[in-house]
């Protein structure tokens, strides 16, 4: 303690000045660590947004899926990207929508697993076993997922 009662960490207006607590506690590799995330979930937001683009007008590809993910990992790394793609005129409603309501409209989820079915058709048709049945598995997870969401 000092003359004046505070101790030596303890800033002129009270606060305290050691980084505990202040999300860099592992000093310049943390800062870079989490620079590091950022990054990679900046790159994975650009990649969803890609494919969700293509997926707006390829048939086989699931869009509004991608543009959803696309915003999730925008969350975890730029506001600025996600705050545009939610107020996009045409992108965002469809995020919003999954955000405030979690629900999936009726014909969508038909459509979802329609597609998934003729993917994984063509994949048996052209694929080694092994890849149809990973394939076949993680469809099958992603049409129980799309199936049990609420209806619009």
């Amino acid at each position: 303690m000092g003359p004046d009662g505070r101790s030596p960490h303890d800033a002129p207006h009270g606060g305290r000045t050691s980084s505990v607590g202040s999300g860099s506690s592992f000093g310049p590799l943390g800062t870079l660590l989490h620079r590091f995330k950022k990054t990679l979930w900046f790159l994975a937001g650009i990649v969803c947004l890609l494919i969700g683009l293509a997926g707006l007008v390829l048939p086989a590809v699931p869009g509004v899926v991608f543009l959803i993910m696309a915003a999730a990992c925008f969350a975890r790394s730029s506001p600025r990207f996600e705050r545009w793609l939610l107020e996009h005129a045409y992108l965002g409603p469809p995020i919003r929508h999954w955000r405030a309501t979690g629900s999936i409209p009726r014909r969508a989820k038909y459509l979802a697993i329609a597609s998934m079915a003729v993917s994984l058709s063509g994949i048996a048709w052209f694929a080694p076993p092994i890849a149809v049945a990973v394939s076949a598995v993680g469809m099958t997870a992603a049409a129980i997922y799309i199936m049990t969401r609420p209806d619009e």
